[in-house]
């Protein structure tokens, strides 16, 4: 379906050695997608240029922001949806141990039948950000925690910071105006035990003339979270931080 010698190349171009096993991996990762899509409301974007690169490529940028390669990383993507950063990242980095987090059973289905058909290991987890982040069994349990989430980065924070151990760090996958949102965001970084260590940008290929700028916010989890967060989603909603 999508354009293998292409993910390849931009792969190389930006310093990103991708197999032609992986490129085979994801390209039937794409496959799928588009196959369940018929059956499910997974995505609105189907057609091959645009899940090349919206999806496998855009998720493939947080691949320079993570530990170095060879070591365990324990890694949560949050309201993870179809399945993007998190599925492509463990094709590219086969010692992740990667946790699924979301709300829609329906999708975490789609996701087990996902990984069946790359031979990966992953956690498939039914639950809201705010509970999971309450729950022992992930509260503060994982080095990384990254979402693409639509969402306001205080809100993002409050969801994502309380399942990153102190000394992990938690990847906002951003568009051009991540650095404003990261400096609006500064008070609910500190409050939840973060601190903002860098910011990793990427140009996407243009997609019908139009090119996306990609900002990964890299927040380092240097404490542990207060108690009282992450609230009821009701509340981070109504009253950000």
């Amino acid at each position: 379906m999508i354009d293998r010698d292409r993910l390849v190349a931009w792969g190389e171009e930006n310093n990103l050695e991708i197999t032609g096993r992986q490129a085979d991996q994801l390209d039937r990762y794409a496959q799928l997608l588009v196959e369940w899509n018929e059956k499910m409301n997974l995505t609105a974007i189907t057609d091959p240029e645009g899940v090349l690169v919206k999806h496998l490529m855009d998720s493939l940028t947080v691949l320079r922001s993570l530990p170095a390669a060879g070591e365990k990383v324990r890694l949560i993507d949050v309201g993870t949806g179809a399945g993007f950063p998190g599925i492509p990242l463990a094709v590219m980095r086969e010692e992740l141990e990667l946790t699924l987090l979301d709300s829609l059973n329906k999708r975490l289905v789609f996701l087990e039948a996902v990984c069946r058909a790359l031979g990966l290991e992953a956690r498939c987890v039914h639950a809201r950000a705010e509970e999971a982040g309450r729950q022992k069994a992930h509260r503060e349990k994982y080095n990384v925690a990254t979402a693409r989430a639509v969402a306001a980065l205080p809100a993002l924070c409050e969801y994502c910071l309380p399942l990153v151990v102190p000394g992990g760090v938690f990847l906002a996958m951003k568009g051009p105006d991540g650095e404003r949102e990261a400096q609006e965001a500064a008070s609910a970084i500190k409050v939840l035990g973060g601190k903002l260590s860098g910011i990793d940008e990427w140009q996407l290929p243009p997609v019908e003339g139009e090119a996306a700028e990609r900002k990964i916010l890299r927040i380092q989890k240097i404490s542990p979270t207060p108690d009282r967060f992450p609230r009821q989603a009701a509340k981070i909603a109504k009253q950000p931080l």
